[in-house]
């Protein structure tokens, strides 16, 4: 069903047909979230006899949330200030039972008059969906959320029986592993795997694949449930690019697949590994735009941190088939690969607002698409050996050089999203630069958790 341009609204029977459910759920109390451009959730919550309140009328927010950065301060922009007012609205049909008398819902703002609100991320995302639709194409994205638990006092786990990977590193925290899927999976979120990752205490757990703002959705309610889990088991947990000073760094990556018709684009041609014209000018696009768009998918203080060579992070712009140093990691349609062909983009870490960094991987593509872009060669060594691969941006200022500059990331976002995402992110430049590693990583590393 194609997605509707703003929120739908339910009104009459189906409205007291989804309260009586939450209800009959044990629901006392809706919490409804929006993400920020600092990558920060932010919440407001009502008893549930508000609830059809909060989704049609919705709740009054400042227009400087849309400018809160990740230590508390504020990046006041001409517009974005301290005068006028918005209405965040809770999607209650997008609404889970989370347990504890709480439903949870994605939020979108606003304006006073019922106007869908230019810098609201979801609801940019849901008009780049649209656009993706309404070229004759379906997307789905599945996203794998990376995480370190820390002891209750947010220090690092002892490294007794942690190995990357291991089966007694994951049987170790078992209990947690088997809370954490049960939790996921009776919010209606299928897990597909989950497993202990290379850093002591790190988990990776990956979500199955959904239409592209569902997909989204399901990051920012799994990210809640990962945290009520592993405070049940007196841990904490960390979504920092680079929870830890010498430490393993925290992904994000979004899995990417496209169809026209029915039909995959990234298998079934003539194309390198199967790829149609299409699917090589949507990987094309991806890897050309990826320099200017960076900071949206990685554009925190903490991010260069995290995207170096050697860490399997995605630091290059390049593509290749399995090449986990490049950038965009082409899965091809195999036997193994039960959901077919996609592509991963590895950059991308948790720092980042979910609903943009989805959009910016749906707008290249679409972008790539829309241009026939050239698939340029494909990477198929380390990239750290091809002295052809482009390095991304090294570092913060950099990085948001590129990101104020890209004609591109202005137009899939909007420039009202960019001068908000920008505000945000140079605050941190000007508050950060200079600042030692290990003080970077504890002062951020729980800005990102919920």
């Amino acid at each position: 069903m194609p997605l509707t341009d703003s929120m739908p609204v339910l009104t009459g029977a189906a409205l007291t047909a989804r309260l009586a459910d939450l209800t009959g759920n044990g629901v006392r109390v809706l919490v409804g979230s929006v993400v920020d451009m600092a990558g920060v959730a932010r919440a407001k919550t009502v008893p549930l006899r508000r609830a059809a309140a909060f989704h049609s009328a919705g709740m009054g927010a400042a227009p400087s949330w849309n400018v809160f950065c990740a230590d508390a301060a504020i990046a006041f922009t001409d517009r974005l200030g301290v005068v006028g007012d918005l209405r965040l609205r809770a999607d209650l049909t997008a609404a889970r039972v989370i347990g504890g008398g709480y439903a949870w819902a994605p939020a979108e703002f606003f304006g006073q008059d019922g106007e869908p609100y230019a810098p609201c991320a979801r609801g940019q995302l849901r008009r780049v969906q649209s656009a993706v639709e309404a070229a004759g194409l379906s997307a789905s994205v599945g996203h794998e959320l990376e995480f370190v638990l820390t002891d209750a006092d947010g220090q690092r786990l002892p490294e007794r029986h942690w190995q990357p990977y291991g089966l007694g590193a994951v049987l170790e925290r078992g209990g947690f592993a088997a809370d954490l899927t049960g939790a996921l999976e009776d919010a209606g979120l299928p897990v597909e795997q989950l497993h202990a990752e290379y850093g002591t205490g790190q988990f990776e757990v990956s979500l199955g694949p959904a239409e592209p703002l569902a997909s989204a959705d399901a990051v920012v309610l799994a990210r809640l449930l990962v945290g009520q889990v592993a405070r049940r088991h007196g841990l904490l947990v960390s979504f920092s690019p680079l929870p830890f000073a010498g430490g393993a760094g925290n992904g994000a990556h979004l899995h990417l697949s496209l169809r026209r018709d029915g039909l995959p684009l990234l298998s079934g041609g003539d194309g390198p590994h199967g790829l149609t014209a299409q699917g090589a000018a949507a990987i094309a696009g991806i890897v050309q735009g990826l320099p200017g768009t960076l900071g949206v998918f990685a554009g925190s203080a903490l991010s260069p941190l995290r995207l170096q060579p050697g860490r399997w992070s995605g630091a290059f712009a390049c593509w290749g088939l399995e090449n986990r140093e490049a950038a965009v990691r082409l899965v091809a349609a195999t036997r193994g690969t039960p959901h077919g062909a996609s592509v991963e983009l590895k950059c991308a870490d948790p720092s980042a607002n979910v609903y943009l960094a989805t959009a910016a991987l749906l707008g290249l593509a679409l972008d790539g698409i829309a241009r026939g872009a050239q698939l340029p060669p494909e990477v198929t060594v380390n990239p750290a050996q091809d002295p052809a691969a482009e390095r991304l941006p090294q570092d913060q200022q950099a990085v948001l050089e590129a990101l104020a500059g890209s004609g591109t990331a202005h137009r899939i976002l909007g420039d009202e999203v960019m001068a908000a995402l920008l505000a945000v992110r140079r605050h941190e430049l000007d508050a950060y630069a200079g600042t030692g590693v290990g003080d970077l990583t504890d002062r951020f590393r729980f800005a990102w958790t919920v």
